[in-house]
């Protein structure tokens, strides 16, 4: 498997420490509960595996994921409502499930937001199925929000 961008002017890269200000700043567009500029830095830090995608020189998008135990978590795929309905998450999506078959998971798991139907979308066109759900697992304007658990097998990479 291997990301394919249909917009030759978009490309795909590791994340690098200089991009977190511009990743914020699409997290904030895009979230009314954002992740901090601390947590951004630490995922970073830490080694999880944290990708962007860049149209020509604007950063467009990101996703990050753990690996660890043969299993992979991805904890955000998010791009900048400007670069929408572009296949950006798509290609996003298929860069951690290529990233993590490297590392040698060979199961992915994520949390979405049932109200979040692109994103739901997303996933379950990618081959994800549910297998569960938090309660009360993301802060919401009225209290709290429940979490769908999705799964899909991961790959094996090809030597």
């Amino acid at each position: 498997m291997s990301a394919v961008l249909k917009d030759p002017r978009a490309s795909l890269r590791p994340m690098r420490e200089h991009d977190i200000t511009q990743v914020f700043a699409i997290e904030r567009r895009s979230y009314d509960f954002p992740w901090s500029v601390g947590v951004f830095t630490d995922c970073l830090r830490v080694g999880y595996c944290c990708w962007t995608i860049v149209e020509e020189n604007d950063l467009a998008g990101y996703g990050i994921m753990t690996v660890a135990a043969q299993e992979c978590h991805i904890l955000n795929i998010c791009v900048d409502p400007n670069y929408r309905r572009r296949s950006y998450a798509t290609a996003l999506l298929e860069q951690l499930l290529e990233s993590a078959a490297t590392h040698g998971a060979t199961t992915a798991y994520l949390e979405v937001r049932p109200s979040n139907i692109a994103a739901i979308d997303l996933y379950l066109g990618a081959g994800f199925s549910r297998i569960g759900e938090r309660p009360n697992y993301y802060p919401a304007r009225d209290g709290r929000e429940d979490a769908l658990v999705l799964s899909i097998p991961v790959s094996p990479t090809e030597p």
